[in-house]
């Protein structure tokens, strides 16, 4: 799925005074400078910085902390007093500011206040109505903010849409191409007007820099190497590096109002941002940022090949539940590397079928995917998707995410089917589990034992404080990129550690001497992690699933023909998925208490299907018309006309008057359910697992059809479900059956029909054709 940007991205004015240009070169940058806090009261002192919309940086920020009731205070009037409006302090919370001795700090203005809104910021003392020491904001201050410039274009396809520069160190590049045909093609900066050999690499997306693959309109956030920000530099492009080729380069404004990084200001990446984990033993964690009146979503998971990860709000608010939620549906392909976010919504507990079941929401009505797919990683194994979403909710089928109160989540992980779908599930949350999305930032995941190369050194959160534009919450999504263990999970104290870069703060360039070792010292450290990654092992392949062995019935099996049909659970990965080599929903038919057996019959013999799928058709997750087909995919009720042209049902439906097909194959519903603790996949084989099943029957009758193969019909054909997709088998249909068939060691429970259910069947049978609905021509 391509990238789609949010919105048409606005062109940044810039109005710089010469000043403000002049600290833009300094040893560090802030931000622009707003001024000095008046010396009033406690000691306070400290220069105040705006880093965007939302965001005040205080430099060398003092106050002895004795005050009874102080806080951080900002008012939209232009005094400063009790009407103004509390700030959170530098770690989000709202408790009485404590004792600070020169230090740097970032506070955030609450949401729906901006720097534009507001006319003074100050230390307030509540018990005594008093200030400590303020600054005015002057009017139409121009706050810093991410700008918009040229895009790329060049040989070997290089072209993009305008570069953004989200930050001193960060770069988006909207849409980007490379044919990916040059041999050491890097991304690159430099001093001056064009690329030279005496520039410098900027690594990829995920922080290498080795040679660039093939883009294909993928937007990527870049971040700049070590210290260098873009006060450095004159020009980016795409260089080749082995033969001196420029592939085509930009220019980089040499006046610029734009947000300083988070390394700048010395503040690590989580800081800013929540994170929970979902689930340990798959290092499956969601991280998040709210941004203006959309939210900025991180999911990370070690996933195989061919699973799902999917998170969002609960159906329920108040307690997890599956119906009605609104969740993404979030991979990456490992074999293009290729993410997809996709908006679901689960009506109900049964795979999508027509307008039913759990949807993408752009199978339910046009326009209603309201995902933004920001970027997706592969990273050592782990599947990394970032993607936006508004707060709320955009269309029938979206439920809000709160920030002034908790609600309940849910989330599952899963395998998709043939369609990129979601089946069901394999691992789910089963228990209640709030979130409070508008808390203040906690990192409530595990911390690194040992610093590991980190995908940008120098992410960004301010964009993500700007308003709704792309540009904002593309950049906002950099800062997530925390590059997961190497080896798989590790284990410390019961916990797995995710490997998390801290960025620090920038240290004065006074000393040439302190300069060259800290150099020097980098180079090593440099040296070191590139060591370390070409040492780390390569993931272990996925071991292939060896199916459970189920007993086929035979043709002369069982003597008088009836076959029992039932619903059950697909038995683990090596039940369904194993044998068929599809992907199943968690359902999938059984015969005579098999699991999907393969069914040998023979031409000119009848046989009667007892029929137990569910008769209601307004609740699709339990109803399940069986049939017999030669289409071995199922779920002809939604299939296409031009789809329904190719397939032949030879039993289990009947035509109305007006041309259409329905199922006559419904009954009450019977369940084949797990009562053992263990799950599907601990057992050994099936015989094991069938005897930890018990058959749950609702109220009412079985239904039947009855069905005569003869000489017309098929080799192989297939008993599956009329409304869902894949819940069924192969039936061999064969001559003759000489060969006596062998025992098997599995029991099969067959459950007896009524006395009137048999009365009725004698009677229909004697006077009922078998039923052969073909649609191929012939």
């Amino acid at each position: 799925m391509k990238n789609k940007m949010a919105v048409p991205w606005a062109l940044f004015l810039i109005g710089i005074v010469s000043a403000a240009v002049e600290n833009c070169h300094g040893a560090q940058y802030f931000g622009k400078l707003i001024g000095k806090l008046s010396e009033l009261h406690h000691g306070v002192s400290g220069e105040v910085y705006a880093v965007d919309a939302r965001t005040l940086f205080i430099k060398d920020f003092t106050y002895d902390g004795q005050g009874p009731a102080a806080y951080f205070y900002a008012s939209v009037h232009k005094t400063a007093d009790k009407n103004g409006f509390r700030l959170r302090d530098e770690t989000g919370s709202g408790a009485v500011i404590r004792r600070y001795r020169k230090e740097g700090i970032a506070l955030t203005l609450p949401e729906g206040k901006t720097i534009h809104n507001i006319k003074i910021f100050y230390l307030w003392c509540e018990e005594f109505d008093v200030n400590f020491g303020d600054v005015k904001i002057p009017r139409n201050f121009d706050y810093p903010r991410p700008q918009k410039i040229d895009p790329l274009t060049g040989v070997h396809a290089v072209s993009s849409d305008n570069v953004v520069i989200v930050d001193a160190q960060t770069l988006l590049i909207p849409n980007f191409s490379y044919d990916g045909e040059a041999p050491d093609a890097k991304f690159w900066v430099g001093k001056g007007s064009r690329p030279t050999p005496q520039g410098y690499r900027v690594p990829d997306e995920n922080g290498k820099e080795s040679p660039l693959r093939k883009y294909d309109r993928k937007t990527i956030v870049l971040t700049l190497p070590g210290d260098l920000t873009v006060f450095d530099i004159g020009h980016f492009g795409v260089w080749c590096e082995e033969f001196t080729v420029d592939f085509g380069h930009i220019l980089i404004p040499q006046i610029l109002n734009i947000p300083p990084s988070l390394k700048m200001l010395g503040i690590s990446p989580q800081s800013k941002l929540n994170c929970e984990v979902l689930l340990d033993n798959l290092a499956f964690e969601v991280r998040w940022a709210v941004a203006g009146e959309s939210i900025v979503i991180q999911l990370v998971a070690k996933l195989n090949d061919g699973e799902y990860m999917s998170f969002g709000p609960s159906g329920d608010e108040n307690k997890t539940e599956m119906i009605g939620g609104d969740v993404v549906v979030a991979w990456v392909d490992k074999e293009t590397l290729k993410g997809y976010a996709e908006d679901y919504y689960l009506e109900d507990k049964s795979q999508c079928s027509g307008p039913t079941g759990s949807c993408p929401d752009n199978r339910l009505g046009e326009n209603t995917n309201n995902i933004n797919l920001l970027n997706s990683a592969m990273v050592n194994g782990y599947s990394i998707i970032t993607y936006q979403r508004p707060l709320k909710a955009s269309d029938q089928f979206d439920r809000p995410i709160f920030t002034n109160h908790s609600q309940a989540i849910i989330w599952a992980i899963g395998p998709l089917n043939q369609r990129k779908e979601v089946s069901f599930h394999s691992k789910y949350l089963k228990q209640t589990h709030l979130i409070d999305f508008g808390r203040p930032a906690t990192w409530n995941c595990p911390m690194p034992e040992v610093e590991q190369p980190s995908m940008t050194s120098a992410p960004s959160i301010f964009a993500q404080q700007l308003p709704q534009g792309a540009e904002a919450t593309s950049a906002a999504q950099e800062e997530f990129y925390e590059e997961p263990t190497t080896t798989g999970p590790k284990k410390t104290n019961g916990r797995r550690r995710i490997s998390q870069r801290v960025t620090q703060r920038p240290k004065e360039n006074n000393d040439d001497s302190q300069n060259s070792a800290s150099k020097t010292e980098e180079q090593t450290q440099a040296t070191r992690r590139r060591q370390q990654q070409k040492e780390r092992p390569t993931p272990s392949a996925v071991k292939k699933i060896v199916p459970w062995v189920i007993p086929p019935i035979q043709c002369n099996e069982p003597e008088d023909g009836v076959f029992y049909a039932q619903m059950g659970p697909t038995g683990g990965k090596r039940g369904y998925p194993a044998i068929t080599g599809h992907v199943g929903w968690g359902i999938s038919w059984y015969i005579n208490g098999l699991l999907i057996p393969v069914i040998n019959v023979v031409r000119g013999r009848t046989y009667t299907f007892v029929v137990e799928g569910g008769i209601d058709p307004e609740i699709p997750a339990k109803y399940h018309p069986f049939y017999i087909t030669d289409d071995p995919i199922g779920g002809y009720e939604y299939k296409t006309p031009k789809e329904r042209k190719n397939i032949t049902i030879f039993a289990g439906v009947r035509k109305t008057a007006d041309g259409s097909v329905e199922p006559t194959g419904t009954g009450r519903l019977c369940n084949w359910v797990a009562t053992g603790d263990l799950d599907a996949d601990d057992y050994p084989s099936f015989g094991a697992y069938q005897r930890s099943l018990e058959l749950k029957c609702d109220p009412g009758e079985p239904g039947f059809i009855e069905w005569t193969p003869n000489k017309n019909t098929p080799d192989t054909v297939y008993y599956q479900c009329f409304t869902h997709r894949h819940l069924g088998w192969k039936i061999n249909v064969l001559d003759s059956c000489d060969e006596q068939s062998e025992a098997s060691e599995y029991y099969s429970s067959i459950v007896p029909a009524p006395q009137s259910f048999k009365d009725k069947l004698d009677s229909d049978l004697e006077s009922s054709p078998s039923i052969s609905v073909g649609t191929r021509k012939k």
